[in-house]
């Protein structure tokens, strides 16, 4: 680190930006003003340059990057620049860049942006530098970067400040590309499948396709409040009415909920529809989905999520959510008084808040037991299937139990990753359940789905077989990064205002 700024946790950071507000109006002031450069013509980066020294070795190379240590030493200098995947030593010499422009190289700060054109040579010690013959002060840095050997660790301050994450601490700057990668291999495998990718709106006049609270805005044209999404389904079966066989978009969605480890207001979702599909093929591509993404960007199907072993390997359990319940709790939905059954999982759960209504019907029962006592004990992969018709308004209900519906969701680590549906595509059942859901939420359920008219109308023209799969791209980023929040795999999580 610069000599003159080891102490500047210790410094007010006023005082340094001054300082670099001065040597910034000294340069202008002789005609070198940073911020007026447009371009700079870079041969080659700081990875390319080591992964090749043989190549390199004795050439002349021109590189860009950030500025991230300096040590001055009389006559010579030494400091080390980053660029977007890879770092590099630089040897300044006084001898060889002349007086003035050595000056000018004393006077940098770490955190300045500089190109450098210089021969590529290994020092005594054997590390790959580049002897400086050219540098080019590119934009000035006013603020000082966190102290070297601590960094910014601050996770408050690292999620504020993203781009001070990126910059002090490159594994952060990995692990989005990771990301980026995870993105592409969702499409790569899902356009290797035949599907399409389309885009539907963000703002929508009804807030549907899912048990959510949105966000209201308001179109000052046509004078209406809008509802940022909260889903992708209902446009995408739209697309399946029309004609399309297969579909998915991956989008941010808006949820008006908590903030937790594992929930952020807007996070990004895939959802794909298939016409002549059910539920088993959709577990079918879910299964090989998350598999194509682990081998692709992971290299294995076997990993570590905190501390945990994940084995995407094998062929995934696919368990009834009754029987689920029975094996983790011992409560037999298909044998016992719901009377009973709600007695006992209240007498259960009274230490964790459960209370199950006396009038709850059975599904709603089933599905209240299962969230509270089963839902953290799979370990998974596991496919639950099964799911009651009471909170599966979109989808088909199963000819062998109308309790039920062609629903699943899958768990890995007590957690939910995707959910999926045999597709209602009945209007007159459509219409039903909807009719249900404005008679919840005249009682109080402000989560219910409202009434869309168009959407029967949509489904009045038709709709074939279809299967359809949800799945929160952050949740599969988190799972394959290791990455414990969900604000450690968006850039720009939502905060609380200071």
């Amino acid at each position: 680190m610069n000599n003159d700024e080891n102490g500047v946790r210790q410094q007010d950071v006023g005082e340094i930006r001054q300082v670099r507000l001065d040597k910034l109006q000294g340069l202008t002031a002789r005609g070198k003003n940073p911020f007026e450069l447009l371009r700079y013509d870079r041969t080659a980066t700081c990875s390319a340059v080591k992964a090749d020294y043989d190549g390199f070795e004795g050439k002349e190379v021109a590189l860009a990057g950030r500025l991230m240590s300096k040590r001055v030493m009389g006559k010579a200098a030494f400091g080390h620049i980053a660029d977007f995947d890879g770092e590099m030593q630089i040897y300044f010499c006084r001898d060889d860049l002349g007086q003035e422009e050595y000056a000018d190289v004393k006077k940098l700060d770490v955190g300045d942006i500089i190109g450098v054109r210089g021969k590529v040579f290994k020092t005594k010690t054997g590390e790959i530098t580049v002897h400086a013959a050219e540098v080019t002060l590119l934009t000035k840095s006013l603020l000082p970067l966190p102290e070297k050997f601590h960094g910014l660790r601050d996770p408050e301050l690292r999620y504020r400040q993203r781009y001070v994450d990126l910059i002090a601490n490159p594994e952060v700057r990995a692990q989005f590309v990771k990301r980026s990668k995870i993105v592409s291999a969702i499409r790569e495998f899902l356009e290797g499948e035949g599907f399409y990718e389309v885009e539907t709106p963000v703002l929508h006049m009804l807030a549907g396709g899912a048990n959510a609270r949105p966000f209201i805005t308001h179109h000052n044209t046509l004078d209406v409040d809008m509802y940022l999404r909260i889903a992708l389904e209902l446009h995408l079966k739209r697309c399946i009415v029309g004609g399309f066989e297969k579909v998915f978009e991956i989008g941010r969605v808006f949820r008006n909920e908590g903030m937790d480890p594992r929930h952020n207001p807007e996070f990004t979702l895939l959802e794909l529809y298939q016409a002549y599909a059910d539920c088993g093929d959709m577990m079918d591509i879910t299964e090989r989905l998350v598999k194509h993404c682990a081998e692709k960007v992971c290299g294995s199907l076997r990993l570590t999520y905190q501390e945990q072993e994940i084995d995407f390997g094998g062929n995934w359990e696919r368990l009834p959510m009754k029987d689920a319940v029975l094996k983790y709790t011992g409560l037999d939905f298909d044998s016992t008084p719901l009377s009973e059954l709600i007695a006992e999982a209240n007498r259960r759960g009274k230490d964790r808040g459960v209370a199950i209504p006396a009038d709850a019907t059975w599904g709603k029962a089933l599905a209240e037991v299962f969230d509270a006592f089963v839902e953290e004990q799979l370990h998974g992969p596991v496919f639950i299937i099964d799911y009651p018709v009471e909170i599966s308004p979109l989808a088909k209900k199963k000819k062998d139990d109308p309790r039920l519906t062609e629903r699943f969701e899958l768990f890995v680590l007590g957690r939910e990753l995707a959910n999926a549906f045999g597709e209602l595509n009945d209007p007159v059942d459509q219409r039903e359940r909807f009719a249900a859901q404005m008679i919840a939420r005249q009682h109080g359920d402000e989560e219910a789905q409202p009434y869309d008219e168009d959407f029967i109308t949509a489904l009045e023209y038709g709709m074939p077989p279809t299967g359809g799969m949800g799945m929160g791209v952050d949740r599969l980023v988190m799972f394959l990064t290791d990455s414990f929040s969900i604000r450690d795999v968006l850039l720009f999580p939502t905060m609380k205002p200071r």
